[in-house]
């Protein structure tokens, strides 16, 4: 069993324009590190890869097209993260072809790559607002596991699958 999700990570460009964001560090804000930054389709959970992978395999995923922005906004009341728009198509075959697997699929997808984590005794980092417009064709999506530590997670990618 591993801690899993299903997400697309953005190209190097685009992590590359989010990079130039206002990201000075403070008690109580825990910033993403760049390599980290994804969209997550779908979250599984404590599951087994092999169970992804099988109800993955040979599924065909339509085009799709990522849209970032269009400002830094928060979410869950202490996330600060980039909107993103244009994939709920994808999240939804993900959710469709996954449904049975780890836990159950949230019952709405809200696009978004996680910028920082504030506590909530935290006033909010002076990105919110910063704006924000980039946008990539997506090419893959990827399998990742999620490993717990105190510096954040680490993300491994098991397995991808083409999109488009």
């Amino acid at each position: 069993m591993a801690r899993l999700f299903i997400a697309v990570w953005p190209p190097e460009e685009v992590a590359a324009e989010l990079s130039t964001l206002h990201r000075k560090d403070q008690r109580g804000v825990r910033f993403v590190r760049p390599e980290s930054w994804h969209i997550t389709l779908r979250f599984l959970g404590d599951t087994d890869p092999g169970d992804v992978i099988d109800a993955l395999d040979g599924t065909a995923f339509a085009p799709a097209r990522a849209h970032l922005g269009p400002a830094v906004d928060v979410i869950s009341e202490r996330a600060l993260v980039v909107p993103v728009d244009g994939l709920d198509a994808l999240a939804e075959r993900v959710t469709e072809r996954t449904s049975r697997i780890g836990e159950p699929p949230r019952k709405r997808f809200v696009g978004h790559l996680t910028l920082a984590r504030v506590k909530s005794h935290v006033p909010m980092p002076r990105a919110i607002g910063a704006l924000v417009s980039a946008e990539f064709e997506v090419e893959e999506i990827a399998l990742v596991q999620s490993r717990l530590d105190p510096q954040g997670a680490r993300y491994d990618t098991i397995e991808t699958w083409p999109v488009g």
